[in-house]
């Protein structure tokens, strides 16, 4: 009986991937934003990718064969560029007494304080 070919959406490489330092297991983790319960251990910063690509691979196999939802990557979403927050008043009336004294509006002065970061 042939196998059923599973259609799987996106690709392992197209994942933000992340490696830090564990003093504690004294190795590197491989980390996937997106699938956050997902890591790899290794020794080196090199093989921690490599690992956590090769896990999230089959990760995503399984979600498909199984007809689960399946993470869209970071990296293919689109952004409006426009997003709520909210404040304590303290700090609304903060920021916009900046901005007033710096002479531009208030999502001038937030976007400016947030592309410092």
């Amino acid at each position: 009986m042939a196998k059923k070919k599973i259609n799987i959406p996106f690709r392992a490489d197209e994942y933000s991937y992340r490696v830090q330092y564990s003093p504690d297991d004294q190795a590197f983790i491989g980390l996937v934003d997106e699938f956050p319960g997902l890591n790899a251990f290794s020794g080196t910063l090199e093989s921690a990718v490599k690992e956590i690509k090769t896990v999230v691979s089959e990760g995503l196999r399984l979600l498909a064969e199984r007809g689960e939802q399946i993470p869209e990557p970071l990296s293919r979403r689109e952004y409006s560029g426009k997003f709520v927050v909210r404040l304590d008043p303290a700090l609304h009336r903060q920021l916009a007494i900046e901005a007033t004294r710096k002479g531009v509006s208030l999502n001038e002065h937030v976007r400016e304080k947030l592309a410092s970061i």
